[in-house]
């Protein structure tokens, strides 16, 4: 668990350039407060004590103006910036190493039943604003630009903009954690 904690205070580093020292990082962070509490809210989950995971959760919304539902899945090292106005939804999977911004939506489209949210793959940046709807797959290593509404499955290494969003450029990479164009 200590690793894992060790992991998202490492990705903060690595995503935000204004990060100083790791008591700022503790202290002032609400993305990483909020993937904290996740964390936590979501083992209750899967230990089936549904309501403690919630009111968790809902304590975590209160505080940092982020909303996970404590039964999506999130992999390691996942970064948010700025945070207010996220929203992930209960059946939404993220993979490992993915950055989001303020104001994102992996959410539902109401007509849906079982898995009714995104699946975001590893590598993945969004762009702040970005609503991102239904049981569709964003592949790895994707770029989305802000303000997109994302309706379709994307696949992998692409950038993606506009509402609805469409693929704008191919062989898009993040390896590394730096963002640079595949040759």
């Amino acid at each position: 668990m200590f690793g894992r904690i060790k992991e998202d205070i490492e990705a903060v580093f690595r995503n935000d350039p204004a990060a100083r020292s790791i008591p700022e990082v503790l202290l002032c962070y609400p993305g990483l407060h909020a993937i904290l509490f996740h964390r936590m809210a979501h083992w209750l989950y899967n230990k089936r004590l549904f309501l403690a995971a919630r009111i968790l959760s809902n304590i975590s919304r209160f505080m940092t103006g982020i909303e996970i539902h404590p039964g999506a899945r999130i992999g390691r090292r996942f970064f948010i910036d700025h945070g207010m106005g996220v929203v992930i939804g209960e059946t939404a999977e993220v993979g490992d190493d993915v950055v989001i911004f303020h104001g994102v939506t992996l959410g539902g489209t109401g007509k849906d039943k079982g898995k009714r949210h995104p699946t975001v793959g590893n590598n993945v940046m969004i762009g702040a604003g970005t609503k991102i709807l239904g049981p569709i797959t964003i592949g790895s290593n994707v770029k989305i630009g802000a303000g997109s509404v994302v309706l379709a499955s994307l696949p992998d290494n692409c950038t993606a903009v506009g509402c609805p969003a469409k693929v704008v450029r191919r062989n898009y990479s993040r390896e590394n954690n730096v963002l640079s164009w595949v040759i």
